[in-house]
C-alpha cells in the first residue's frame, strides 16, 4: 500500500488555489464538487511521483481552532522541499509572499517559513 495524500487546512478554498498555483507553481490534480467544498488536490511538478496536497476546507471549528493555535504559536503546518532555499525566497518574496524571516543554517536543514495565506505556516527547506 502507498500513500499519496498529504493535507493541509485552508480557510478559503479558492484563496488557496490561487496561492498554491499561481505563487507556487502547482498543478492542479483534482477538483471535485463535494457539497459547499471540494476534494481539491495539488501537485509540485518537481515532487515526487502520485504525492498529492488536499487543500482541505476548515468545516469544523475545533479544527479552526487548532490551525489558529498553531499559527499564532509560530509552529508550521507542513514543510516543503526545495533545492535551492535562496533561489525559491527570492523568487516567491518578488511574488509577494510573506516570510517570517531569511533562511537560516539550522543543522540539517537550510530553512525559513512563510505564510500561505490561508492561515497556514510553511516551512522551506534544503538539506544542508
Amino acid at each position: 500500500m502507498r500513500i499519496g495524500l498529504a493535507g493541509i487546512m485552508v480557510d478559503n478554498q479558492d484563496k488557496a488555489l490561487a496561492f498554491y498555483t499561481g505563487v507556487l507553481g502547482f498543478t492542479v490534480k483534482n477538483d471535485i464538487p463535494m457539497g459547499q467544498f471540494r476534494w481539491l488536490t495539488v501537485t509540485s511538478p518537481e515532487g515526487a511521483e502520485g504525492v498529492e496536497l488536499v487543500l482541505e476546507p476548515i468545516g469544523f471549528p475545533p479544527a479552526h481552532a487548532y490551525q489558529t493555535a498553531l499559527f499564532a504559536a509560530g509552529i508550521p503546518a507542513t514543510a516543503f522541499l526545495t533545492h535551492d532555499i535562496h533561489g525559491e525566497y527570492r523568487r516567491l518574496k518578488e511574488l509577494g509572499v510573506v516570510f517570517r524571516g531569511e533562511p537560516s543554517n539550522l543543522g540539517p536543514i537550510i530553512g525559513v517559513m512563510f505564510e500561505d495565506t490561508c492561515g497556514n505556516l510553511i516551512n522551506l527547506v534544503q538539506p544542508s
